[in-house]
């Protein structure tokens, strides 16, 4: 059980963090920048959450994923690979986790109204941040793979896990907007009502 009783300790005024293991790093370290973005996309789930009250169902998905990425979090923070004679194991992302993200998207996809075209992030305030939360996650998957470029210990698996995250967080949001019913669609070289000259 993690506990902390002070809040402030001083110690990233030079501007290094310190990880589960190893060396303080730069604040602007990959690690740290991939696992900061993790905790964004983690935030801004928590703002869609605000827009659940009537579909109960993604509230509790939702909050599993918010736990888990704090477990995709904890792995991005523990660098190198484990000592075999360590008493506790690293907590890291495990394909079990990946998988119920897959089951959740075949669930909820099959309720949807199939595309025309692709989907404007848009529609509900739900779908709206569901989008945004999408595209944040995207971000994290895409400096998770640097890091994993840079570091091959990354674990593969919080890749995976977060390319999964994105496409559930698309579907979500379409069954946000009575299940693809009131998708924003794209209309190609839509201009408006543009008046020459």
């Amino acid at each position: 059980m993690v506990k902390l009783n002070v809040i402030y300790t001083k110690t990233g005024d030079d501007g290094t963090t310190g990880l589960v293991r190893g060396p303080r790093r730069p604040k602007f370290d990959l690690r740290i920048e991939a696992y900061g973005t993790v905790d964004e996309a983690n935030a801004q789930i928590g703002v869609a959450r605000l827009h659940t009250d009537t579909l109960p169902a993604i509230d509790a998905l939702l909050a599993r994923v918010q736990n888990d990425l704090f477990d995709v979090g904890s792995d991005l923070a523990t660098p190198g690979a484990d000592d075999p004679a360590a008493q506790y194991p690293s907590l890291r992302v495990r394909p079990i986790q990946t998988q119920y993200l897959e089951d959740q998207i075949d669930l909820f996809n099959a309720d949807l109204a199939p595309l025309r075209s692709f989907v404007l992030p848009g529609g509900s305030a739900l779908a709206a941040n569901l989008h945004v939360a999408r595209t944040v996650t995207r971000r994290a998957e895409r400096i998770v793979v640097e890091l994993a470029s840079a570091e091959p210990d990354t674990n593969p698996e919080a890749v995976r896990y977060l390319n999964r995250l994105s496409d559930l967080l698309f579907v979500l949001s379409r069954t946000a907007n009575g299940n693809g019913a009131a998708d924003v669609l794209w209309v190609p070289g839509n201009h408006g009502d543009v008046k020459k000259g």
